[in-house]
């Protein structure tokens, strides 16, 4: 590996000697063990107490349907309040209804909607966990750890999963579903415990929370004008349609092609989970050999001919390999996703676009279970998972037209240079509309470089909260320019500088450096009144 990669990726294990990742991460192994080992119960139940294919494959789109829907509110509850307590909150929700579903099995009251019910409820919790939790490990270890960190978390994932749905077939095999569902609701004990224990600080907040949906706003707002972002949206959720056909659809492969039980059907998961672990172990390496998007490529590749193999064969080995190839596939692919937002995004709206980000990839996930169920419903299991094949080859086709970026490098940390600054008028929170205007003189000699800095400025100020940005040449004084946006009020004025990042400043001072006059551009901040008698919208 070169000396750059290993400045980039880091040591693999070195996420561990940070004390509170190594507990955090040891304690959401068990829980995603417990997690993963009621999935395939539920799955496996589904199967006994209804004949619908696809009621089977809606017990994966149950689980992920939550994420595609609530995963943004969840995003922007991670980033206005301490992202402890939205762990907490998620994780003892989860108890709750896993006991109840362990209550209800035990009484045998469990019907095919009730069984979908209790894994959608999970999936809620789930979705209200996930943004926290991504988002947090920027909190618990350095920048240049944060891939490692995010490979380590898909290995405890796969490492749970290439061990707990084989477990989980022996305890349905010997202890019933009930067991299963048990061994869930207690798997959340540990990793509460170590949240209560867990004391991070406290960042001092000078302004007030955003309102939920002005946050969620703003996330949307943030990643609809970062073109990298918008690539990895676009690029998860199109494996997530096509790569979720093998999970969707295996309860069906043991059942049916392989003529197994739930012990087959585990073992086929262990697979898949083992695919997963030699996939984050040999990332760093590919990453050094390849591009983000050659391994984002072979990863669709990869993963076709693991569905393929699963539509053909009859044999549980042969079965066995495909499901490694496209264990390894989805670390490969997902990981990689991952990581490029975490680096794209400063840590102001991290959960939000962690949770945009989850929002693709399980919107894939919950469609495309919808989609190849009614495939294999109306045709076949074989079908079904030929023609996902054939959609991985096609997906992975459209990194032509929207590749991923290349490792993000920009420097995303605040910059804090901005200062509020003093003001004649006593304005309260709520003043507004702040109308900005600053002015530049500028030679025409340096006019296309100036327009080329302030279209980037421009979609900076619009990411970051301003409206009705615009650009205005004096026709008097041609090299006499002025720059001019909006916000609502002024608390979102002071909010907007406070986003400012090392990476934006850079372009500031680009457009600064072409500024001619012997002062510095001047800025203007002016409050809007209303002179036609109406009354104002403006407070002072």
């Amino acid at each position: 590996m070169s000396d750059s990669s290993e400045r980039t990726w880091g040591s693999f294990l070195e996420p561990f000697v940070h004390n509170t990742f190594r507990k955090l991460w040891i304690a959401n192994l068990v829980s995603t063990f417990g997690s993963l080992i009621q999935m395939t119960g539920a799955a496996w139940m589904m199967t006994t107490i209804s004949a619908s294919t696809n009621m089977v494959a809606l017990v994966q789109a149950s689980t992920t349907l939550p994420i595609m829907l609530f995963s943004l509110a969840s995003g922007a509850i991670a980033d206005n309040y301490h992202r402890r307590h939205v762990m907490l909150a998620a994780n003892i929700f989860m108890l709750v209804v896993s006991a109840v579903l362990t209550a209800f099995a035990w009484l045998g009251a469990i019907t095919p909607w009730q069984l979908l019910g209790f894994t959608f409820l999970v999936g809620c919790g789930t979705a209200l966990n996930n943004p926290a939790w991504q988002a947090s490990v920027s909190d618990v270890v350095p920048r240049l750890v944060i891939p490692s960190a995010v490979t380590l978390n898909s290995v405890g994932f796969n490492l749970s999963r290439s061990i707990a749905p084989a477990l989980g077939g022996i305890i349905i095999a010997s202890a019933g579903v009930v067991a299963a569902f048990a061994a869930n609701a207690l798997s959340y004990v540990g990793l509460i415990v170590v949240l209560f224990r867990w004391k991070p600080p406290i960042p001092t907040k000078t302004l007030p929370r955003e309102g939920i949906t002005t946050a969620m706003a703003a996330g949307l707002r943030y990643v609809a004008m970062s073109p990298n972002l918008g690539k990895v949206l676009f690029r998860a959720f199109v494996f997530g349609i096509a790569a979720i056909a093998l999970l969707a659809l295996l309860p069906l492969v043991a059942r049916d092609r392989l003529g197994g039980g739930p012990s087959d059907y585990g073992m086929m998961l262990g697979a898949f989970g083992l695919g997963g672990i030699f996939g984050a172990v040999v990332i760093g390496r590919l990453e050094a050999l390849l591009s983000i998007e050659a391994t984002i490529r072979w990863a669709f590749g990869v993963s076709a001919l693991g569905a393929w193999i699963a539509a053909i064969s009859t044999n549980r080995w042969l079965t066995s390999a495909g499901l490694f190839l496209a264990g390894a596939s989805w670390v490969l692919a997902l990981s990689r996703f991952n990581v490029t937002v975490q680096l794209s995004a400063p840590r102001w709206v991290l959960g939000r676009a962690l949770a945009l980000y989850q929002t693709a990839a399980f919107a894939g996930f919950a469609v495309g279970s919808w989609i190849w169920g009614m495939v294999a419903e109306r045709y076949d299991t074989e079908t079904a998972l030929i023609a996902a094949g054939v959609a991985l080859l096609v997906g992975g086709a459209t990194g032509i037209r929207y590749p991923l970026p290349e490792q993000a490098s920009l420097n995303l940390d605040p910059l804090n240079r901005w200062q509020e600054p003093s003001l004649a008028l006593d304005l309260t929170s709520c003043s507004g509309p702040i109308v900005i205007t600053v002015e530049f003189l500028i030679a025409d000699a340096d006019v296309p470089e100036f327009l080329s800095a302030m279209n980037e400025r421009r979609r900076i100020r619009l990411r970051d909260g301003a409206r009705k940005w615009t650009l205005m040449r004096d026709l008097q004084k041609p090299e006499r320019w002025v720059m001019s946006y909006q916000f609502p009020t002024w608390v979102e004025y002071v909010r907007h500088n406070q986003r400012t990042t090392q990476a934006d400043a850079l372009v500031g001072e680009r457009i600064t450096a072409l500024h001619r006059g012997t002062e510095p551009p001047r800025v203007q901040r002016l409050i809007e009144r209303q002179t036609d008698g109406s009354s104002p919208n403006v407070e002072f």
